[in-house]
């Protein structure tokens, strides 16, 4: 009963564009077409999920008032200027409460000086990359309305570089796409190379732009230096442009990156050229403990799929949502300023799918940019893409993340 509540509460938040007077505004923003819509897609139906939760069990308790969430929906398509102009709209709205979304670098340095400006609360999800945030580590920035709910860039780099020197290799090539997410995680590979003690050399570091199909370049380069493993950052189908390149060149190397390896239009795209490709994850799409499971059962059901696009993104969206309702539960107020001092000290933990999330955010800091930083370390484990789906790289993360959830 109570899951078809659900069903039928999400189906009216699809259909309608808000609620009646007296709700907590929350705009959800993100690539919902385009090269970057699996990502910002998966991200906006997993915070649905947990909104139609929210809002079926009677909302949240701001000062004893109950409140209904209201969703603000806008695609900024992954194009900067628009995500610009998407701020620039959400931070005149007088009563908002907060902002969730953005996966695209270049639409956050674009769009999110605006919501500062104005104070205005956001939780960068599901990604973006390190300049998303490096860019506020200034000493004139004394406060912070920008969190991020995502493993960061220096998670994942490291995580990438750990797993081409355990595997033994010595020469690696690195590949990037052009845009800033692109640029952004190539920098953060090199240096975690070079602060893992240049153990790996890099013998070629190529660059290649969306919409490309034709990836033979850089993989003669890659291949004629040698490279035992491609090291890889992009957002879109190209990656599998790469993948499919080095099928026809016979190049038996694996291909090791960021996150977005799990998409579905990398996974789809490269067909079994994809399996072995080995990437960070914070959400495996498997029932290991009965959130997850309820989790998944009800993103199948509400929007009639077998396989969610983005796993990552669809539960990042998810536990995003329950750590901002957990901060106007605590502020008592809908207040945006007042939700932000609360999710810099919230008092309770949080239950999430991913993990049970204690005090994710301190007050911010301009010299340490994990202040605003929900993930670390032990909330991310290596994924392999397995005829078609991502899995476990091995079975001591899987039984770490069950930890996770149950601490």
């Amino acid at each position: 009963m109570k899951k078809m509540l659900i069903a039928m509460l999400l189906l009216v938040m699809l259909a309608a564009p808000g609620f009646a007077a007296d709700t907590i505004k929350l705009a959800i923003t993100g690539p919902f077409s385009g090269g970057s819509a699996p990502m910002g897609a998966s991200m906006r139906d997993g915070a649905k999920i947990a909104i139609s939760e929210i809002n079926a069990a009677g909302g949240v308790d701001v000062g004893g008032k109950k409140m209904l969430f209201e969703v603000i929906e806008r695609d900024d398509e992954a194009k900067n200027e628009r995500g610009a102009l998407i701020a620039q709209e959400l931070a005149n709205v007088s009563d908002l409460s907060g902002v969730i979304g953005t996966v695209n670098t270049g639409v956050c340095q674009s769009g999110d000086k605006h919501l500062q400006e104005k104070g205005i609360t956001k939780i960068i999800c599901p990604a973006a990359g390190s300049a998303s945030m490096t860019q506020w580590c200034k000493p004139e920035v004394k406060d912070l309305s920008i969190f991020r709910f995502a493993a960061h860039d220096g998670i994942q780099s490291a995580m990438v570089v750990e797993e081409a020197i355990n595997r033994k290799f010595t020469k690696v090539a690195v590949l990037f796409d052009s845009t800033n997410y692109g640029v952004s995680g190539r920098d953060d590979m090199l240096a975690q190379i070079k602060k893992q003690g240049n153990k790996l050399t890099v013998v070629a570091t190529e660059k290649f732009n969306i919409g490309d199909k034709d990836m033979t370049a850089q993989l003669l380069r890659a291949k004629s230096g040698g490279a035992q493993a491609i090291l890889i950052w992009g957002i879109g189908p190209e990656l599998a442009a790469v993948a499919n390149g080095m099928a026809k060149m016979d190049m038996k190397m694996p291909l090791i990156g960021g996150w977005t390896l799990s998409m579905s239009n990398y996974i789809d795209n490269a067909g079994k050229n994809a399996n072995g490709t080995l990437m960070p994850q914070t959400f495996i799409e498997e029932a290991i403990t009965p959130k997850a499971k309820s989790f998944i059962e009800a993103y199948h059901k509400a929007y009639n799929v077998t396989r969610i696009a983005s796993p990552v993104s669809a539960a990042q969206g998810y536990d995003a949502v329950y750590i901002f309702a957990a901060a106007v539960k605590q502020a008592a107020t809908t207040d945006t300023k007042k939700i932000k001092e609360a999710l810099e000290d919230l008092k309770e933990p949080v239950a999430g799918v991913i993990a049970t999330w204690k005090k994710p955010y301190t007050k911010w800091d301009p010299a340490n940019v994990e202040t605003h930083e929900a993930f670390r370390r032990e909330n991310a484990v290596m994924g392999m893409v397995q005829d078609g789906r991502v899995v476990f790289g091995n079975d001591a993360d899987r039984q770490r993340l069950i930890k996770n959830t149950s601490k």
